[in-house]
């Protein structure tokens, strides 16, 4: 696990000897909550970090009771977290979330029973196509106390789930033509092209309709073994306002297939709620022409 600048040890407020970095913790969630509602739903990787030099100690004497032999370091460290007699820790430590291979955010659980999520997270044998999806409110700077110097928005988050990348395409009802193989082909393809969307933190109402159909929606999956099949390729994403929005916010998200032959483009579009914290549909996958 990596560790960050460690921050100075400062006393708590009215005389508590506290560290001012657990009173930081717990006032993380607060602070999102009352800041102007800036909602998050992002695709990327969860990491713990240890915030002082002190919770790094702590640790290392956990670890030290615990049974270890034989166990990896990524073993030892989800065993420890794992163990509810170490719970403490597990709040102590900086959940920071990274987007293609960038620092973006650092997550702190609206319930504190969510720490559980958290851990759950720490894989003890990662792969290269683990996916941690968050969703969640998007709060203030953190101060530089609360991850050791490391000054990321704070998210609260509602919900947090793990997978890998191969299970979620595993579990995509795979059309009757298409073969298995070609069908993952296209499915991780497309994942992929959504995921590295230019800047795609998960937090505009484009990039949140967008994560919303890579994991919630199998039909787009669908449609794109069926243009591969149709001798058709991927040329463009766009998401741009739906003239349905009114009182509430909603975005057409739109596919073009150009025919490798003909070099026609044919599009198809769907409809995404964003209004609030949970992206829903509003209109199924169906033809787009422009007007």
């Amino acid at each position: 696990m990596e560790q960050t600048k460690p921050s100075e040890q400062q006393p708590g407020r009215s005389g508590s000897d506290i560290p001012v970095e657990r009173n930081a913790l717990r006032s993380a969630a607060a602070q999102a909550q009352t800041t102007p509602a800036s909602f998050v739903y992002a695709i990327g990787s969860v990491t713990p970090r240890f915030p002082s030099l002190a919770v790094e100690k702590e640790f290392a004497q956990a670890t030290g009771r615990a049974e270890t032999a034989g166990l990896t370091n990524r073993e030892t460290l989800q065993s420890v977290l794992a163990d509810r007699a170490n719970r403490y820790l597990a709040r102590q430590l900086c959940w920071v979330f990274t987007i293609e291979g960038l620092e973006t955010y650092i997550l702190v659980p609206h319930d504190p029973t969510d720490v559980d999520l958290l851990i759950e997270s720490v894989r003890p044998d990662p792969q290269p196509g683990d996916v941690d999806v968050v969703v969640g409110v998007r709060g203030p700077l953190a101060s530089p106390e609360l991850c050791g110097g490391l000054m990321l928005p704070i998210v609260a988050f509602d919900q947090l789930y793990s997978f890998g990348r191969d299970e979620l395409i595993g579990a995509i009802p795979r059309p009757k033509d298409q073969a298995e193989k070609r069908f993952q082909a296209t499915a991780a393809e497309l994942f992929d092209r959504i995921g590295q969307v230019t800047d795609n933190a998960g937090a505009t109402h484009e990039h949140r309709a967008l994560n919303y159909l890579a994991v919630r929606y199998p039909a787009i999956y669908a449609h794109a073994a069926e243009a591969h099949a149709a001798e058709s390729g991927l040329t463009g994403v766009e998401v741009r306002p739906s003239r349905l929005s009114g009182t509430r916010t909603i975005m057409d998200v739109i596919f073009s297939y150009t025919d490798r032959r003909t070099d026609v483009t044919e599009k198809s579009f769907v409809r995404v709620d964003v209004t609030e914290e949970f992206p829903f549909l509003v209109t199924k996958l169906s033809p787009f022409y422009d007007r």
